[in-house]
């Protein structure tokens, strides 16, 4: 039979709530009534029931994390960094998908009130105007996007100056027709990336090519697509920039299928720096986010947050994202060559 904080309590005679103060560290208690207590929890085994205690301290010690996505790296990445924060201090984490739907979005968040303490949130499309009205007021929040759309804190990439790194290390190279495989229609981060593909390219007065734009949805898949029609083009390109690198990895065996080489027909830059780019063969040059330490620093200010409840999060903090140039990227002149023969 499951043992309860009354058998604690007969056991170390004491009343309910002296064990209750012992368990949840609140209130006066002596130093030997709470030997006695720990003594009788260890004996009888006794494990605090977390509903029964949320409702005493009003917290569960439960971070929710919802993210438009289950699938991938990246996401697995950003867990594994709000893991890394919460443990340490005690808590533990609750993921939900939104797949990328307000509407679903606003249903988890429904589904999880009550149950967390905080909430670290990404929605990286249309409704955040409507998400901020959705959230609970007494519910800290901090987002992994949407800086200065609402009244949370919120951590965010420069995905624009990202996207103009990767473009301007294949011009430096001497590419000036270069592909973008787009990510997904109405989402946020992939049109800051085109605005910062097309901004490097108008940089350096190279024409942009509607035809060089081919659409994609961050899966691999879209980007083995994406390769197929690449390698149909007259002229061919000389360099791709995939708008994450889940993308580049299928533009990479869809180019290989074709019977084209990366680097040697077709230089390839991604975008996030998934653990797995830098094992690929060649090596994936990608634009980097420390993303496991998005994931860490958004679970520490919510941490904040949450032991402070008068602190409003902070100022809105911008992630700069740097370029990892490694093997799949070569001088344009080596790319044209080959493509000649």
């Amino acid at each position: 039979m499951t043992v309860t904080i009354r058998d604690v309590a007969r056991a170390a005679g004491v009343s309910v709530a002296t064990v209750s103060r012992v368990v949840n560290a609140t209130g006066q208690v002596t130093e030997a009534t709470a030997l006695r207590v720990r003594e009788a929890v260890r004996r009888l085994d006794y494990v605090p029931h977390g509903g029964a205690r949320s409702l005493t301290t009003r917290r569960t010690h439960v971070i929710g994390v919802v993210l438009p996505e289950m699938y991938g790296d990246f996401f697995s990445e950003i867990i594994r960094g709000v893991d890394r924060a919460a443990r340490p201090a005690g808590y533990h984490v609750l993921v939900s998908g939104s797949h990328s739907d307000p509407a679903e979005t606003m249903a988890v968040l429904q589904a999880l009130h009550g149950r967390v303490d905080g909430l670290v949130l990404m929605m990286p499309g249309p409704g955040l105007g409507r998400l901020d009205r959705s959230l609970p007021r007494r519910t800290p929040a901090v987002l992994l996007n949407g800086a200065g759309a609402t009244a949370h804190p919120s951590l965010r990439v420069d995905n624009r100056r990202g996207a103009r790194l990767a473009v301007d290390h294949l011009l430096d190279l001497g590419h000036r027709r270069i592909a973008h495989v787009r990510g997904p229609e109405g989402n946020a981060d992939a049109a800051e990336r085109l605005l910062g593909y097309r901004e490097a390219l108008a940089g350096r007065g190279v024409a942009a090519d509607p035809r060089l734009e081919l659409p994609g949805d961050f899966r691999e898949d879209s980007g083995y697509a994406a390769a197929e029609r690449l390698a149909e083009l007259v002229p061919r390109p000389t360099a791709v920039f995939a708008a994450n690198d889940a993308m580049a990895i299928g533009c990479l065996a869809g180019l290989r299928a074709r019977g084209l080489e990366v680097p040697e027909d077709l230089s390839l830059v991604g975008f996030d720096d998934v653990p797995n780019a830098r094992y690929l063969a060649p090596a994936l040059t990608t634009v980097r986010v420390p993303i496991a330490e998005v994931g860490s620093r958004a679970t520490e200010r919510l941490l904040r947050m949450l032991a402070n409840p008068t602190e409003a999060g902070g100022e809105d903090e911008v992630v700069v994202p740097t370029l990892s140039i490694r093997e799949s990227t070569l001088a344009a002149r080596v790319a044209v060559s080959r493509a000649s023969h």
